[in-house]
């Protein structure tokens, strides 16, 4: 018990909900512009910095950090819970001796189980807030009208359930190995580099953790939209079903967004094949005069 309200823990605990608030807060426009490609899938605008412009130009230069303050909140609780966890956990099974990968992994597993079970709730308030007020395309969307927190998970309870606050849990226990991939990731590019030199520099290990973290992001993406959805959890969805956390609407939101995809890439393909057709007829007209002037010689 000594070990789990340890004041080490306690500081592994502040120092990464710091550094967690820190970072979210000078790349929080950014997070907007990613929370609103992923629930907003009609948006015309498909880049970061067009979506960040047409959102500054519709609903003003503040937009981009529209409910900073919910999801620092958020952010804080979720760092503090999951390093606490994990500190204390790892303190209580490894008890002086020396600690390996696998159970790093398994410590850094359950405390993400710990974090989103506990911590869902805050979650799923920062995201109706963070895109209250935001400017749609897809029809299918329901606004919300949250005075803030509080009204938020009142309004929530009264009107969906006290579930609804956990939508999006199933995703997220599956985002839990988002970390184990990065590691897993990390740790094979570091041994590759380490066959080759003595030792790692400052900048070697920042660029092998970026390239981990972006392969596991771009592997657990698909996941982390549906997470979002469900989070909202302001769409239509299957009228058989409307529990919004099921697996079945898990997989029916997976396969509505698979095939949307298909059919922009569909039409995306017919507008360049008219593109090419058209640039080809019409490079093909001076030809066509001078092969008629001069039947004897090809350009």
């Amino acid at each position: 018990m000594a070990s789990v309200l340890s004041y080490e823990s306690l500081v592994h605990a502040v120092a990464g909900a710091v550094g967690s608030v820190t970072a979210m807060t000078v790349f929080f426009p950014l997070d907007t512009a990613r929370l609103r490609l992923q629930v907003d899938e009609k948006r015309k605008s498909k880049t970061t910095h067009m979506v960040l412009l047409e959102i500054i130009r519709e609903e003003g230069l503040l937009a981009p950090y529209r409910g900073w303050f919910p999801v620092i909140s958020s952010l804080c609780c979720s760092n503090f819970v999951y390093f606490y966890t994990f500190n204390s956990l790892k303190a209580v099974w490894v008890k002086g001796q020396h600690s390996t990968t696998g159970k790093d992994l398994v410590v850094g597993f359950v405390a993400g189980v710990v974090n989103v079970l506990l911590t869902t709730p805050l979650w799923v308030v920062n995201t109706r807030l963070k895109l209250q007020g935001a400017k749609f395309r897809n029809e299918d969307i329901v606004p919300t009208n949250y005075k803030g927190i509080i009204d938020a998970f009142h309004q929530i309870i009264r009107d969906e359930g006290i579930l609804s606050l956990w939508n999006g849990t199933f995703p997220s226990l599956l985002l839990v190995f988002n970390p184990a991939i990065q590691f897993m990731f990390y740790e094979g590019l570091k041994r590759q580099l380490l066959k080759k030199r003595m030792k790692l520099s400052s900048l070697d290990v920042f660029i092998i953790g970026a390239v981990a973290k972006a392969i596991a992001t771009t592997v657990t993406y698909p996941m982390q939209t549906v997470q979002s959805i469900l989070r909202f959890g302001r769409h239509r969805l299957n009228p058989e079903n409307r529990t919004l956390g099921s697996l079945r609407n898990v997989l029916y939101l997976l396969h509505q967004r698979i095939r949307a995809r298909g059919r922009e890439q569909e039409r995306e393909i017919d507008r360049n094949l008219d593109e090419r057709e058209h640039q080809l007829a019409t490079s093909c007209m001076p030809h066509t005069g001078d092969l008629a002037h001069n039947p004897g010689h090809v350009s």
